[in-house]
């Protein structure tokens, strides 16, 4: 009988079954995506793109919205940009969505200006930069 074989094989098979297991965990650990909108004429899209993620993810999702240059005006409080309805119900589905501030002072706009729910950064390439590093997903539609 070669123990060391034995020994190697169930080393071998110990690591294929951990190998899996941390597959498994993976495949249900919550799939993290920021959207990057920096053009006016997209927003309505990019909103629609992110209700259609939220309904064909398959699992748990979290998605973030990170908004700057002329797009932060597609967000006004006086819903003269996209549909209200669109972005409130993004939110009902815990979409975080961000703002420029150096993009909103570059529109001549301030924070009353905004529609509600978004949390205010200084810089939105930043953030966008800190949740790729968090784990999240780009996509730039």
């Amino acid at each position: 009988m070669n123990r060391r074989g034995m020994f190697h094989g169930a080393l071998a098979a110990a690591a294929g079954l951990f190998g899996a297991k941390a597959a498994a965990e993976e495949a249900k650990a919550p799939m993290k995506v920021v959207y990057h909108l920096s053009d006016f004429e997209k927003a309505d899209f990019v909103l629609h793109n992110m209700r259609v993620h939220y309904e064909n993810a398959g699992g748990p999702v979290t998605l973030a919205l990170v908004v700057h240059g002329p797009a932060v005006r597609a967000f006004r409080r006086d819903g003269s940009g996209v549909t209200q309805e669109r972005l409130a119900g993004l939110l009902k589905r815990g979409m975080s969505p961000y703002v420029c501030a150096v993009a909103l002072r570059g529109q001549n706009m301030e924070e009353k200006d905004l529609a509600s729910g978004f949390l205010i950064t200084e810089a939105g390439t930043v953030r966008l930069a800190e949740l790729q590093r968090d784990g999240y997903l780009y996509i730039r539609p």
